[in-house]
Parts: structure tokens; sequence; C-alpha cells
């Protein structure tokens, strides 16, 4: 089973950026995180973060070849960008949306996402842990064995 994980514009910065609402840990330690998490879960983690709007639509379109399963931070694209909604719908692969902070408690232009309804969930604000419950939603819904949740 292969999961992979898409992390949007500015995400590089997380450990540098706005620390209250985003943390402290790096990209590279919430990666950590889901690789040690898909070992216990039996799934491979593959792993991408881009700010340019169309790498990620082309990695979505990979991984219509090579994922089971997406796990998903679109960033600031979650608001904006319908050629990744676009591209979530064309590939069929079952998609978990989360986000580090919680955006209903944000600004008005953050309450809404684009890709909402084309996923079969969203968690957001439990900060990293939003990811790992991400995962783990993710590989429920693909019938991961209970036994590895």
């Amino acid at each position: 089973m292969h999961i992979h994980v898409i992390h949007g514009p500015n995400l590089n910065l997380l450990g540098i950026r706005e620390q209250g609402i985003y943390g402290d840990l790096t990209l590279d330690q919430i990666n950590a995180m889901l690789s040690v998490l898909g070992e216990e879960l039996g799934v491979e983690c593959s792993f991408l973060q881009s700010n340019l709007e169309g790498e990620l639509v082309d990695s979505i379109q990979a991984a219509r070849s090579t994922a089971d399963g997406i796990l998903i931070n679109p960033g600031g694209y979650t608001h904006t960008s319908v050629s990744i909604r676009d591209a979530l719908l064309g590939v069929s692969i079952p998609t978990v949306e989360v986000h580090l902070s919680n955006t209903y408690a944000r600004e008005p232009f953050r309450h809404k996402s684009l890709i909402a309804d084309v996923v079969v969930g969203r968690i957001v604000g439990f900060g990293a842990l939003s990811y790992t419950l991400g995962l783990r939603a993710l590989a429920d819904a693909l019938g991961v064995e209970p036994t590895k949740r």
C-alpha cells in the first residue's frame, strides 16, 4: 500500500515561519514522523513539497499509477486552486486533506476549501498531529488491517 504525501506552498518553511500558528517542527521532521507511522501501519509513504501549483498538479496526476491514497496539505492553494481540485477529481484516488492550523479560526478567506467536497475527509487544527491523524484515517479508508492501525 502506497500513500503519496503532498505539501503545498510555504510548508518548506515549517519550523521557521509563524511558529505560533504552525508549530516548531520542520517539514523533514513531519515527514520522518509519517514514515515511521507508515511502517507501523504497513504503508509506504512518498513525499513532495512544492511552491508551484503546476508541480502539485503533476504530482497528483503521477500518483494515479503509483499511489493507493493521497494525503495533501495544499497550503494557500486550498482556497484558490481549481486546478488541484480538478486533478484530484481526475485521478479518483482516495484523498485526505490536512492543515496544521484551524483554518476556521483564522481569516474568513481561509474558511473555504475548494477540495473539501472531493476528499474522503479533512483534519485541521492539530498541528503536526493533523498529518498523523490524516494518515491513520486514510489507511482506515483504504482498508488497512485494523491490527496495523
